[in-house]
């Protein structure tokens, strides 16, 4: 089978597609024929190094996953050769075949195709975690959405908004922000243009956002801090600017606000059954039409550092996908 591979940390331009030897379950695992794999931000930074965690090299990146079952292991019983699934790894699944967790597999509803189902856990799952487990957020607060165009960002836009809140949605460029509008977005923040702070604190009346959700970083975190309305909760998702902030810890004491950790991947493996919760409301939620996730391209497997390489640019609005 054929493999995304990388053998030594950096840019999308040293991966290589090899040849692989086909994979053999363990007790509790499946192998999956992939049909299509999302791209997330995570994919550009674990290739170089720069993740959370550091697969041992070589190894192949990849995370979110659709495809049909190809062979079970022994202590399985609710997945069956010839299904057809969706569901994450760590990492492995930018290739023609991946070993996945069967508590991580789950059926492929027959109205979602492969590039859409490739394209929900990771962004669907993050930002429902984040929204209903880390902030609880309630129906009438108001939301900040950072990098609101991107994968997560525009998940968390449109499920804030399904959950009751009012949505302020904010992004680098007006045709971004055209999109959030289209996924229920109430107001809108050009930070390019804009002063984030005080902007915000004009929407809000003076009273700032009720939950931040930022998987952007940089500058932008800091600002929007001071934004965060009395017992206000912020939300930690990701560092798509490539810098980590340093916040001054007099904000959230003057505010009474919370500093919130999201690493869905962590909860999904630490708890899964409330991730399978999770996941069963986001697959009601898809059959009743009121969610619809965003592909912005597909690429094809050997295109795969094309596809990394536009959204390391941030040109990605919703998600890319890579067909087999």
């Amino acid at each position: 089978m054929k493999a995304i591979r990388c053998n030594v940390y950096g840019p999308p331009s040293s991966l290589v597609l090899e040849e692989l030897e086909s994979l053999k379950p363990g007790a509790k695992e499946v192998v999956v024929g992939v049909k299509a794999c999302g791209i997330n931000f995570p994919d550009t930074l674990i290739i170089q190094g720069l993740y959370q965690f550091k697969p041992e090299l070589p190894f192949t990146p990849g995370s979110d996953i659709a495809g049909v079952v190809k062979e079970v292991g022994t202590e399985v019983s609710h997945l069956k050769k010839g299904d057809k699934v969706f569901g994450f790894v760590p990492y492995g699944a930018l290739a023609e075949e991946v070993i996945v967790p069967s508590n991580s597999c789950f059926p492929k509803p027959k109205t979602m195709d492969y590039p859409v189902a490739a394209s929900f856990m990771m962004a669907y799952g993050t930002s429902y975690h984040a929204l209903k487990d880390r902030a609880k957020l309630k129906e009438g607060e108001t939301l900040l959405v950072l990098g609101a165009s991107g994968g997560v960002g525009l998940a968390a836009v449109e499920l804030g908004k399904l959950m009751g809140a009012r949505v302020i949605a904010a992004a680098s460029t007006d045709e971004k922000l055209e999109l959030c509008l289209n996924y229920g977005a109430d107001e809108t923040i050009n930070y390019s243009k804009a002063d984030l702070k005080s902007t915000l604190k004009e929407l809000t009346g003076g009273k700032g956002a009720d939950v931040i959700y930022d998987p952007v970083g940089g500058d932008y975190s800091e600002a929007a801090l001071r934004g965060t309305a009395w017992d206000g909760r912020f939300l930690v998702v990701g560092f798509a600017t490539g810098t980590i902030p340093k916040i001054p810890l007099n904000l959230p004491l003057l505010k009474g606000a919370s500093i919130v950790g999201v690493f869905w991947g962590g909860f999904a493996m630490g708890n899964p059954k409330a991730n399978m919760q999770n996941t069963m409301t986001l697959m009601q939620w898809y059959d009743e039409g009121k969610l619809k996730p965003h592909i912005h391209r597909k690429y094809n497997l050997q295109d795969t550092a094309k596809a990394l390489e536009e959204m390391m640019e941030r040109k990605v609005k919703g998600k890319l996908v890579i067909q087999m």
